[in-house]
Formats: C-alpha cells, sequence, structure tokens
C-alpha cells in the first residue's frame, strides 16, 4: 500500500512500516510500498516496537511515522562512528 492508503487505514495513528518498495536519490529515501508491521497510541511504544522488530529482523527496512503527516520524508544518513559490540 502507498501512504495515503495507510493514513486512511490508520487515522492519528503511530505506524511501524516495512518498505517493501523503495528507491534513494539524493540522500533521500522514497518509499513506494509499505506495509503496516503495528500501530501504536504513543511514540514511546513505537519505537520500542521498531527496536524489537529491527533486532530480530535487521535485513528488513523499518519506518516509524506518524499519520497525520501527509507526506513522509525519509533522509540517509551514513554511520561515520565505531561499533562495539
Amino acid at each position: 500500500m502507498n501512504w495515503s492508503e495507510v493514513c486512511s487505514r490508520y487515522p492519528s495513528r503511530f505506524v511501524l512500516v516495512e518498505a517493501l518498495k523503495a528507491m534513494s536519490s539524493n540522500h533521500m529515501r522514497t518509499i513506494e510500498e509499505m506495509t503496516v508491521v503495528e500501530e501504536y497510541d504513543n511514540p514511546l511504544q513505537a519505537w520500542e516496537g521498531y527496536k524489537r522488530h529491527h533486532k530480530e529482523n535487521p535485513e528488513r527496512e523499518f519506518y516509524v511515522f506518524h499519520t497525520t503527516k501527509q507526506e513522509i520524508e525519509v533522509i540517509e544518513g551514513y554511520f561515520t562512528g565505531v561499533y562495539r559490540a
């Protein structure tokens, strides 16, 4: 589904989505097709859900958005630090 469909089905909610079809251009990630993994009442629950799903499936592309946003914007960043185990 696309973002407008997500907003229609989940009004005024925080949603954890998985990008099914996305592309990058000029450091911006455009999500063309997505699926809603979970919905939440508050942002803390949403970020906890994001961390849990990302830890279980790090190869999948998850995002948290609020459906009152008419458009979603994902800016790509590159990690330049050090990972610690």
